[in-house]
């Protein structure tokens, strides 16, 4: 049986979008934002899991390249990838590594440190990104916020790409940052209701 689409079947353009225009301008690395504050919002109000499970852009995207167009091997992910601790220690990863980028946001605002136009993927590989800021007016604490999320959700768009190719389509779900604290967060509600 087929399965009805719904609106959100097609949440995966906003994700490609999103690369796209931070390729065009680098303001649009904002838009990243979505992404932190609505599953949060999601699931402290009521929605649970709901984002994970109908409106990422991101698990849309890798279903739709995975499973619609088959590029996934399918294979059963590694146990360790589900694992409470790998689940948090990479949370703890993503966290400190979103806290470095606003304190190097802050400290472009307070005139510390240069603005430095450029992308790090996968925590190590710095590209230049100069071109995504040129005929731009924005502030230099404003682009540096923008530089450092759009490497943080490219960076992930990479390692849930290649572990979609490796494992099941959605294996990045299994051990997603935001996942992982609306997870707590459902944990907590519930815990609460008992």
């Amino acid at each position: 049986m087929i399965r009805k689409k719904h609106w959100y079947d097609y949440l995966w353009v906003y994700s490609i979008l999103y690369l796209i225009l931070g390729v065009y301008n680098i303001f649009f690395a904002w838009l990243g934002v979505i992404e932190f504050a609505v599953p949060l919002i999601i699931a402290l109000f009521g929605g649970d899991k709901l984002f994970c499970n109908h409106f990422c852009g991101k698990g849309q995207l890798f279903n739709l390249l995975g499973k619609d167009l088959k590029l996934s091997k399918n294979r059963k992910p590694p146990l360790f990838l589900s694992s409470t601790w790998f689940r948090y220690g990479f949370l703890m990863f993503f966290m400190t590594m979103f806290v470095l980028m606003l304190i190097t946001t802050f400290k472009v605002f307070l005139g510390e440190k240069e603005l430095k136009e450029i992308v790090t993927i996968l925590w190590n590989f710095k590209i230049p990104w100069g071109f995504a800021y040129k005929n731009t007016n924005l502030s230099p604490w404003i682009a540096q916020f923008a530089f450092g999320m759009y490497s943080i959700m490219l960076t992930s768009s990479i390692i849930g790409f290649i572990t979609m190719l490796v494992f099941r389509p959605r294996t990045w779900c299994v051990y997603c940052p935001m996942g992982t604290i609306t997870q707590g967060i459902c944990k907590i509600k519930h815990r609460d209701k008992n």
